[in-house]
């Protein structure tokens, strides 16, 4: 990637929408220091219901970036889509080349790029999606070729853009963030027990609306409780009617994902969660192994925590 930017003249980074500080890479801070930078917010429809809270978290993140430029996307939405194209056109104008515009794609592992490409290509020339796009990480393994997302006019030459692959941080500064990572599908299902991303999943439940799990179960901080409830509500049962609890998280999980149980953001978005979270990951930050170990003793402090209050 480091190779192709000397002919690169706009980069545009994806993050997460719901997460982001999370879903925030330092790497890209360091790599592309010095280089005109657009940040898109991706999946705005999964984590804002555009109420003016919602407004005021987005002012809150444009001030984090200053002077780089900051849009939220929605790739099901042409209009969003459009004023990402806008964007890039009057970027091309302003590059004043009749060659064109080449422009690069980048951000965390299913943070939405390739979505956004094909989004892009197809609202901005009319063609068909040129980039794959799958519900797990890892789907782009290679830096592909670039596609024409805007035709030449008069006024500018055609504008390209080339997809990466997602490029994961090199620490998870705390479990936490590994969590809300690994719920937004940055991380591979497999990686952290579904169970344990909803029992997270229902912990953010409760601060923000208990009444969005209303259907299955009564509100509670007991992830079995919980999870008891959604399999016989949905039939999720195994043999002599036994819960199947990992099929309910896995469907708990799809259905947050989806936007079905509610719309709301992870991470903490104030003036000083930006500069707290940068400090974290780019101090001391933990591996991976040491993210799950420190994920285990989060669980067990929890659960201890749940004794103490029903005891």
């Amino acid at each position: 990637m480091k190779t192709m930017l000397s002919s690169i003249d706009l980069v545009i980074e994806c993050r997460d929408y719901r997460v982001p500080l999370s879903s925030r890479n330092p790497l890209f801070e360091e790599n592309l220091a010095g280089r005109q930078r657009l940040i898109v917010y991706t999946k705005q429809d999964l984590g804002s219901e555009g109420r003016d809270r919602d407004r005021r978290r987005e002012s809150i993140i444009r001030e984090w970036h200053r002077p780089s430029s900051v849009l939220f996307s929605d790739y099901r939405n042409p209009g969003s889509v459009r004023t990402v194209l806008d964007f890039a056109r009057d970027h091309a104008i302003a590059m004043d080349t009749l060659t064109g515009s080449r422009m690069m794609i980048v951000g965390m592992p299913n943070v939405g790029k390739s979505s956004l490409l094909n989004a892009l290509r197809q609202v901005g020339v009319g063609k068909s999606k040129a980039a794959f796009t799958g519900a797990q990480p890892g789907v782009t393994r290679k830096i592909g070729t670039t596609v024409k997302i805007i035709e030449a006019t008069e006024e500018q030459g055609p504008v390209y853009l080339m997809d990466t692959p997602g490029v994961f941080i090199p620490y998870v500064p705390n479990a936490e963030s590994m969590l809300k990572l690994a719920l937004c599908g940055s991380v591979k299902d497999t990686i952290i027990a579904p169970t344990t991303l909803v029992d997270y999943l229902l912990f953010q439940f409760n601060i923000h609306n208990p009444s969005w799990y209303g259907e299955y179960a009564a509100p509670t901080n007991d992830i079995m409780e919980f999870l008891e409830g959604v399999a016989r509500r949905t039939g999720r049962l195994q043999k002599g009617g036994v819960p199947d609890l990992e099929a309910s998280a896995l469907w708990i999980i799809q259905r947050w994902r989806g936007g079905q149980l509610g719309r709301f953001v992870l991470d903490e978005v104030s003036e000083e969660s930006f500069d707290r979270e940068r400090r974290d990951t780019e101090g001391h930050g933990a591996s991976m192994n040491q993210a799950r170990r420190s994920e285990k003793d989060m669980r067990r402090q929890r659960t201890k925590q749940r004794h103490l209050d029903t005891g």
